[in-house]
């Protein structure tokens, strides 16, 4: 029996994402989760990146670095973290283990436990299953949501940050490690909201200006009644079309709410954008999908 049905693929289709069940198990996230304490523990964080910034011109120039530190992150593994988690020389003023916003963008290549779940059977079961003939994956990251700081994920469209033309060729895979609930800060979605294209893009500007990203267009302000709750148990994923608007609150509880979460796109007759900030290197090509 295939992991994902043909109603599953026909909800994606027509509502924009779609909740799958079981697609790790409880061991398998907590092997993740357990992998990335380690990381952490070992970090090493830059001292740019441990800057409480201002608008003076010396922290504006740290803020360069740090926006560097981001651009260039694409073929790394990298730590960002919450707002207000340093003391004003970068010091950590909560335990570090609960400052982090996300760690990205490269664990699909470099972390083994990580590849291993992002080409799993099943992975790229639901890929064929959805038709993609040569897909790729993009980028990665664990997103912490922290306990009482985890901040507010606007509503937004995946593909404002991950263009292609056409538009239509990616998909997000959001595999929830920890149950995701309305307290700690689960996905909220607009369906039917993927056929109406983008109005704001996330672009880098010229080389050698500040800052090193830009954005053209305006986010649409969105109806908060059309939104619908999107709680998934632990193990389950979430396949998010990138022009589904979705969101997330913050956290107010006293839960953490750990994500692994990919983004994967069909490759053929397909044209990424080289104005996106997430480039292909030398280093690391978008490697594909699909193992033999």
């Amino acid at each position: 029996m295939d992991f994902m049905t043909d109603r599953d693929v026909q909800k994606y289709q027509e509502e924009g994402y779609v909740v799958l069940d079981g697609l790790l198990t409880p061991q398998e996230c907590d092997e993740l989760r357990q992998r990335m304490g380690d990381m952490v523990e070992e970090m090493d964080v830059p001292q740019h990146c441990r800057t409480t910034f201002s608008t003076n011109h010396d922290e504006q120039l740290k803020t360069q670095g740090n926006a560097d530190y981001f651009i260039t992150s694409g073929d790394k593994i990298r730590f960002f973290f919450e707002k207000g988690v340093f003391d004003d020389k970068g010091d950590f003023i909560v335990p570090k283990q609960r400052s982090l916003n996300k760690v990205g963008h490269a664990l699909h290549a470099y972390e083994p436990l990580y590849k291993k779940v992002t080409h799993s059977p099943k992975v790229q079961g639901l890929a064929k299953k959805l038709g993609l003939i040569s897909p790729v994956i993009l980028q990665s990251m664990f997103i912490f949501k922290q306990p009482g700081i985890g901040g507010e994920v606007t509503p937004h469209q995946d593909a404002t940050f991950l263009y292609t033309e056409p538009l239509g060729r990616v998909t997000g895979l959001w595999i929830a490690l920890e149950d995701a609930t309305e307290n700690n800060g689960c996905l909220w979605f607009i369906p039917r909201s993927h056929n109406s294209g983008i109005s704001r893009r996330m672009v880098r500007t010229p080389k050698g200006t500040y800052p090193m990203t830009d954005f053209t267009g305006r986010e649409q302000t969105y109806d908060e009644q059309k939104f619908l709750v999107a709680p998934v148990k632990k193990g389950s994923v979430v396949l998010i079309d990138g022009e589904v608007v979705h969101r997330s609150a913050e956290n107010t509880s006293e839960d953490s709410r750990h994500v692994y979460t990919f983004h994967i796109m069909e490759s053929q007759d397909t044209r990424w954008s080289p104005d996106n900030w997430l480039q292909p290197t030398e280093e690391l090509p978008f490697p594909q999908l699909y193992t033999k």
